[in-house]
């Protein structure tokens, strides 16, 4: 049938799209022919009358749909026939073929008689819309056409738009409606004002107009459109100045003028760039029916039979339609309301049937939150109409409240899209089907900002007033709510929110903090008697309040999202003071206190938005380890958040003199500029509480960088605050030793991690080894390595050649050494990392415990400057030069070694020989080697070789346990 319909139609295909009557007469044709045994049809006829019909393709009259309902009705009855006797003799296809024969008669009249009526009368058959999705329907507001560069931006949209017809709302310019009800005040107030502001909108439009249009007629045309309107409201407005009022119907005419204009200039605009196109005056079109001050209802059908006759005088596949203003059933002009052009759009497009509807505005969607307050808000993908409906109500910046409805009839989806970045896919509003994820665990779709996510966004509404009425005498007591809000609304007052206790003891609501007042007084008067009597025991206002909304879809699906978002609220020691949740659970509304109205969205965001291993990064000494693991941060921060969802956040930076702290994060391309010009004096305290009591980002953790010990005494502090510690400090491990076992049982019993690999082997994985054989069952016997990397250079290049003071002075030219090079030749660095292990393996040693035989000549460990020492140190070179010739004569060579003799239970740092053919006679640079002799590694020892020093390595062995940290947390390995 498809085939013999197109065959038919022979080119002509607008004729099957925009006149389905007759598409529908051809296809019953065919089919009660097929019905009635037909072993071919004759194509000659329709196509002929078909090639006849074209130029009138998109005429027909009320006449011919009512002789087309008949002909449906009348082929019902013909295939009800045709089933009950299916199953019939083949005596009765005779008689099938009759009964076939007459509805085709039927059919064929039809069209022979809309031929005839074409013929003799032309006019009596209306143009008609051709409805469907070859239309789509965008939307431009005041900002997108605010000036004459943004109103040619906005023809270019509408010229690269590849769709076939296009309908185009656009509100007035921006401000423009604003200074049109400011007209209305002046002229009411008998300001006369009015007549120059009047007069700037005048040139505003002609200036704009002016820039605009080449074409001289266009100009020409809408200038003297715009003289006389500006003529007729000088008129009117007098009328209203002299009157001092003025009447709903009047104030709507005037301020309707905006759209009027940034109509016809686009309109003007967009045929100059060469796209014909007409422009709409929604008042002919657009019928509503006032149902309050502020609301009005859209008379659908009344707009259809409207937009044919409009249509029939001015068809076009482009038009520009004003928004915001339309007309009662008596053609008496009216608006929308507010914001009402995405109502005007999405109106547009259900009369249109279109595809889609685009809305253009200045962000690049909808966003999980205010981005303005909350800085880590995402745009969203897609948003259902009941989510959308959500946010709108509470004041997110989405769309209209009422926009969706006219939309949802016929599935109609609308994306919200910036105009300035049209390369953003914006948000995509629609009805959703059933998500995959509904039902599933929480724990998959938590930290999830896709179109899956189960909570889409959050919304405040500021300057809100609860008012609470609670009494014993209202449980059970039928008509008690009625009479409270049957009050409320006497007084004009808006419910945003509602709460009840099971008990029926209170009922509480919020009212628009500018309203509270009267309600308090109508109530307290309404329930007078049953105040004074004490069935009632107040009518309570709180104000000063907020109301925070989370919306969702899939929250009704998920377990535990109440849990989260309280739990998120309490952390930030955030008081609820009512909570109200339909059964619905599209939304979940608390009432705050509105001083913490900002600080709750934050907490809530980041709970449901935000990563699981966002750490909120306090980094202390910011020094040549600090500094570097700072630019390590930098370089890789946005690969570890895109790949592996770890979102490492600098808050904090802490030297000796100065720190600079940022609750967002700071910006680690300037930290140094940063802390410079806006560092504030130390404070430990202040630099411990801001780190951790972020509450927008789930975990804290404090990188020590330094070698202080005074730093090191706060970790115990800083664990039982909750706040993780990561360190390359020796100081804490190898201190007294009640104090490490304080800090360790402390961190055994918490789930806050203190991780410290770079204290002993730079960025080898020493500690990590030593534990990975102890929590395997493995006993370990010896540990005995070659810890420093600036004495293992020496030692390694120590060959004779040259004398020993001249390779300390090449190590610390070098920066190999510490600023003095004692500190590395005195062996206590050494120690520290024998003391460390030995406490990993078991030993319970303090480091008095460990003798260190030190490489600084016992003259030389007085106190003078490092010059003076590297002055004197050559005077010392025999001593040492002769134990490495008694080396070499033995073939061996010198190294400096610290030792854990765990069977012994001891630990030493001392210079021994090794033969020239052992592991740590294989060294070569800076290099760190340790070999751990353990029960299953005995006749060879496990080795673990590589750079132990510079600055590079310690902080990459920083970063590798910040990596652990964040695998802890959750982040995927």
């Amino acid at each position: 049938m498809d085939l013999s319909l197109s065959l038919v139609c022979g080119g002509c295909k607008a004729a099957s799209l925009v006149c389905p009557q007759l598409q529908k007469q051809v296809a019953k044709r065919f089919r009660l022919e097929a019905a009635a045994g037909a072993s071919s049809v004759s194509l000659v006829p329709w196509r002929r009358r078909m090639t006849a019909f074209a130029p009138h393709v998109f005429r027909y009259s009320s006449g011919f749909r009512q002789l087309c309902r008949q002909a449906q009705l009348h082929e019902t009855k013909y295939e009800r026939f045709f089933d009950n006797n299916r199953r019939r003799s083949s005596s009765s296809s005779s008689s099938r073929r009759r009964v076939v024969q007459s509805a085709l008669a039927d059919v064929d009249s039809i069209v022979v008689q809309e031929e005839e009526d074409l013929k003799t009368d032309k006019d009596v058959y209306p143009v008609v819309v051709p409805r469907g999705e070859t239309w789509s329907v965008h939307k431009f507001g005041g900002t997108c056409v605010g000036s004459c560069e943004r109103i040619q931006n906005v023809a270019k949209i509408i010229l690269n738009d590849p769709s076939l017809r296009k309908a185009v709302v656009v509100s007035a310019m921006a401000k423009v409606t604003d200074m049109m009800y400011d007209l209305l005040e002046r002229a009411k107030s008998r300001d006369d004002t009015y007549l120059s502001a009047l007069e700037k909108l005048h040139e505003k439009h002609k200036d704009t107009a002016t820039a605009l249009l080449d074409d001289h007629d266009a100009l020409s045309k809408f200038l003297a459109t715009l003289e006389h309107d500006v003529h007729n409201l000088r008129a009117m407005l007098r009328a209203i100045y002299i009157a001092g009022h003025a009447t709903e119907p009047f104030a709507d005419f005037v301020v309707g003028h905006g759209e009027l204009w940034s109509a016809q200039m686009l309109a003007a605009t967009v045929s100059q760039m060469g796209l014909p196109c007409v422009w709409m005056d929604a008042r002919e079109v657009l019928v509503v029916n006032l149902t309050g001050t502020q609301q009005v209802d859209p008379d659908f059908e009344a707009s259809d039979e409207r937009l044919d006759k409009w249509y029939a005088r001015t068809p076009a596949d482009t038009i520009i339609i004003t928004g915001f203003i339309a007309s009662t059933a008596d053609n008496i002009p009216t608006t929308l309301k507010r914001d009402g052009s995405d109502f005007s759009a999405a109106i547009m497009a259900s009369l249109f049937r279109a595809a889609q509807v685009t809305i253009w505005t200045d962000v690049d969607g909808v966003y999980s939150a205010d981005p303005r307050k909350v800085s880590e808000a995402v745009v969203l993908s897609t948003l259902s109409y009941q989510e959308a409906w959500e946010m709108s109500y509470f004041g997110a910046n989405v769309l209209h409240p009422r926009t969706t409805m006219p939309v949802m009839k016929y599935d109609i989806p609308i994306t919200i899209r910036n105009v300035f970045n049209v390369e953003s896919p914006g948000t995509r509003i629609g009805r959703s089907p059933v998500p995959e994820t509904a039902g599933k665990s929480l724990q998959l779709s938590f930290y999830n900002n896709t179109a899956d996510s189960m909570v889409k966004g959050f919304a405040t509404i500021d300057n809100i007033a609860l008012v609470n009425v609670e009494g014993t005498g209202m449980a059970g007591v039928p008509g008690t709510a009625s009479d409270i809000f049957q009050t409320v609304k006497e007084v004009g007052a808006n419910v945003v929110m509602i709460s009840q206790a099971s008990s029926e003891h209170s009922i509480c609501f919020a009212v628009p903090e500018k309203e509270v007042g009267s309600v308090a007084k109508a109530l307290k008067s309404r329930f007078k008697r049953a105040l004074d009597a004490g069935r009632l025991s107040q009518v309570e206002v709180v104000h000063n309040c907020s109301i925070l909304a989370a919306v969702g879809q899939q929250m009704a699906s998920t377990p535990g999202v109440s849990a989260s978002l309280f739990t998120a609220l309490a952390k930030a020691n955030i008081n609820v003071r009512a909570i109200a949740q339909g059964c619905s659970e599209y939304n979940i509304t608390v009432v705050v206190d509105q001083e913490d109205s900002v600080r709750a969205l934050k907490a809530v965001h980041s709970r449901f938005y935000l990563s699981k291993t966002t750490m909120s990064v306090g980094v202390v000494g910011p020094g040549l380890i600090g500094s570097t693991l700072l630019e390590q941060f930098k370089d890789q921060a946005a690969i570890l958040k895109e790949e592996f969802n770890i979102d490492l956040r600098v808050t904090g930076i802490m030297g000796t003199k100065s720190m600079l702290l940022c609750e967002a994060g700071l910006d680690l391309s300037k930290w140094r500029e940063l802390l410079e010009g806006e560092g504030e004096p130390t404070d430990m305290v202040k630099f411990m509480v801001h780190v951790k009591d972020n509450h927008f980002i789930p975990n804290a953790v404090i990188i020590d960088c330094t070698a202080s010990a005074h730093v090191a005494e706060q970790y115990y502090k800083w664990l039982k605050k909750g706040i993780h510690i990561i360190t390359p400090n020796k100081k804490a491990n190898s201190g007294p030793l009640d104090q490490y076992l304080c800090l360790r049982e402390l961190q055994r019993q918490s789930y806050t991690h203190y991780f410290y690999e770079a204290t002993v082997g730079a960025g080898l994985p020493i500690i990590s080894t030593l534990r990975g054989l102890n929590e395997t069952g493995d006993k370990i016997i010896k540990i005995e390595g070659i810890f420093s990397g600036t004495v293992s250079y020496i030692f390694n290049n120590f060959k004779g050649d040259k004398s020993f003071s001249q390779i300390v002075r090449e190590a610390k030219m070098f920066g190999f050494t510490e600023p003095d090079p004692r500190d590395d030749l005195s062996g206590m660095d050494v120690a520290r990392k024998v003391i460390i292990l030995a406490r990993e393996s078991g030993l319970r040693l303090e480091l008095a415990d460990i003798p260190v035989q030190s490489l600084v000549p016992e003259p030389l460990r007085r106190e003078s400057t490092v010059e003076e020492f590297l002055e004197e140190l050559p005077d010392y070179d025999t001593e040492i030069e002769h134990l490495r010739q008694e080396a070499e004569a033995a073939g061996e060579v010198l190294r400096y070694v610290g030792v854990v003799d765990v069977l012994a239970n001891a630990g030493r740092v001392e210079l021994q020989r090794y033969p020239k053919s052992h592991a740590f006679a294989q060294l070569s640079g800076s290099d760190n080697i340790i070999a751990f002799a353990t029960s299953r590694y005995s006749k060879q020892p496990l080795i673990v070789r590589g750079p132990g020093a510079g600055a590079e390595v310690t902080a990459g062995g920083v970063f590798s346990d910040i990596l652990r940290l964040a695998s802890y947390l959750g982040a995927p390995s």
